[in-house]
């Protein structure tokens, strides 16, 4: 893992972080940067992963850009659904089960461009990425992504010019 971009990002992390715990998420790991002298110079932050996270905190609810993960307790699948669909954000998901018919209802109810099965972050060139809602509109990659780079046009001509009632004249 390198360091993240900048110092204005490394504090933003770090008071997200900050946020969560006092929120009353538990900081299970991280949140901080690394010991060692190496890690003195740019924006490091170790992996971070913060427990015991509601679906109100801010940290549930922000695009964070950063090393850290969050954990949410969950009874059913709706509650899973509207946690992750009840944010502005809508960029990538992804859902961990062994039940594949679940993984298939989720990853069509949940409202992100991507949505990640026991997996998380691959890219592939052949797939279209983007995101909804304040992610993203459009789409990159895949042959869909090539549409950005070309200029359509639509040219109608009409060989026998008369009325075709279209607006009700």
């Amino acid at each position: 893992m390198g360091p993240v971009q900048s110092a204005h990002q490394h504090e933003k992390i770090l008071g997200m972080v900050r946020a969560g715990i006092n929120e009353g998420a538990r900081l299970v790991h991280g949140g901080k940067r690394p010991a060692g002298h190496v890690y003195q110079n740019g924006y490091w932050l170790e992996p971070t992963l913060l427990a015991d996270v509601t679906a109100d905190m801010k940290i549930a609810k922000e695009e964070i850009f950063g090393p850290v993960i969050t954990a949410e307790r969950f009874h059913s699948e709706e509650e899973v659904l509207f946690a992750a669909n009840d944010t502005p954000y809508g960029l990538a998901a992804a859902v961990w089960t062994k039940d594949l018919d679940k993984a298939n209802r989720l990853s069509r109810k949940l409202r992100f461009g991507t949505v990640w099965v026991n997996d998380y972050h691959p890219y592939f060139p052949e797939a279209p990425w983007g995101g909804y809602k304040a992610s993203g509109i459009g789409r990159e990659l895949a042959r869909i992504g090539l549409d950005e780079y070309t200029e359509l046009k639509h040219s109608y001509i009409n060989l026998a010019p008369k009325a075709m009632g279209w607006f009700g004249a």
